[in-house]
């Protein structure tokens, strides 16, 4: 039996060399040969723990040939990326495949986090009764620009000056002079009884794309989020065109001024997320109280607690026959469409998935293998190929 999975980063790699390598178990893994850009792919025995080859990338064809040379492989244990699927799929027809058992568990996590984050707002606990509203003070000054705006600042400083010039009796040409100013400036500031007369034009409340936006901003900031990016990520996601200067900009002049929520925060979507896949006897009491109360308030999360047991229970003791009931439950849920779409991959993937949740074949072996592979990179600085890598992880 094989399982594998590799990834390298780094440049181009040629073709491999002939090494010796057993021809009858077969696992595989991804490993980067250059971080986010090229992977290649690691195959070790899962019966001896060692690897058997490394191929220069992830693509099905690569995959499917080395396969189609060696017919005596008969279980692929793998995770799910569809190039894995399909390589293994066409260069050992006669090998059963078995998807390993953490890549389904981390799928499922992915999703009851979208689930999380899709009811974020039930998270909130229940507001306090409000207060008796306070008199608000009256504005000292009716300038639409607050104290402390450097350019209203600058403006009531600039119009104080060349109104006192004047009244000392200088000529506007002479205040100019003095002051550095076009004419045509003096000219305007001493027309300006106030200096509020001056805040037109471009610095008077246009219209920008991020107007549409700011209601939801401000509802997510009394929600608790107060991280600007996070902030600009969500609207994104609902169309806004522009980057994220513009919301860093809101968020530091107007929102960071308004007083948070009183009463505690609620918990984030990844921490409830965390809490739902720990088992319930590994949970601390006060995370176990918070998860309570945060289900309490939604049943859809109630739901989605219940699913992610069950397929926990399913995973931890291989009882890969009930997959199929799980999946015709999970696809029923419209209130968790994560965990639907989900749920339709795994029907799609289902002879693997269903034999990862029976047998007792899996990944792990592989990820030491990375991690080897990592550090052997990182001795070789890139001063070698592809070919060198190979070598020394076949021959250790």
């Amino acid at each position: 039996m094989l399982q594998g999975r590799c990834a390298h980063k780094g440049e181009q790699c040629p073709a491999q060399s002939a090494l010796p390598c057993s021809p009858s178990t077969e696992p595989q893994h991804e490993y980067a040969q250059r971080k986010g850009r090229i992977y290649g792919t690691v195959l070790v025995d899962v019966e001896t723990r060692r690897p058997i080859d490394l191929l220069p990338d992830r693509d099905a064809d690569t995959l499917a040939a080395w396969l189609a040379e060696r017919p005596g492989i008969e279980i692929v244990c793998r995770d799910r990326a569809p190039f894995f699927a399909e390589g293994a799929t066409r260069g050992a027809p006669q090998a059963l495949q078995v998807a390993d058992r953490w890549h389904l568990w981390h799928n499922l996590g992915e999703a009851a986090e979208k689930c999380l984050y899709r009811h974020r707002g039930c998270l909130r606990p229940t507001p306090a009764q409000p207060e008796e509203p306070q008199e608000e003070a009256e504005p000292t000054a009716s300038s639409p620009w607050p104290t402390g705006r450097r350019f209203a600042e600058r403006t009531r400083a600039k119009h104080a000056t060349i109104h006192a010039l004047l009244a000392a009796g200088h000529s506007k040409r002479s205040v100019a002079r003095q002051l550095g100013m076009t004419l045509n400036t003096i000219l305007r500031f001493s027309r300006a009884t106030t200096p509020e007369e001056m805040f037109i034009g471009q610095w008077q409340s246009r219209a920008t794309r991020l107007d549409d936006y700011k209601p939801y901003l401000d509802q997510r900031w009394q929600e608790g989020c107060t991280n600007a990016w996070k902030l600009w990520e969500e609207i994104k996601e609902q169309g806004y065109p522009r980057g994220y200067a513009s919301v860093r900009d809101y968020v530091s002049r107007t929102l960071r001024g308004k007083p948070q929520p009183v009463g505690p925060r609620p918990p984030s979507a990844r921490a409830v997320t965390r809490w739902i896949l720990t088992h319930p006897d590994a949970l601390p009491e006060g995370d176990r109280l918070h998860l309570k109360a945060a289900l309490a308030n939604c049943p859809e999360l109630t739901a989605l607690a219940e699913h992610v047991r069950s397929f926990a229970h399913m995973l931890t003791h291989l009882q890969g026959d009930r997959l199929p009931e799980w999946i015709e439950a999970s696809s029923a849920t419209t209130e968790l469409p994560s965990l639907r779409h989900l749920a339709q991959h795994l029907l799609r993937d289902l002879d693997a998935v269903t034999a990862g949740l029976t047998l007792s074949w899996n990944s792990g072996v592989v990820e030491g293998h990375v991690n080897r592979i990592k550090m052997l990179k990182r001795q070789m600085f890139g001063r070698a190929g592809f070919e060198l890598l190979r070598k020394r992880v076949l021959l250790a």
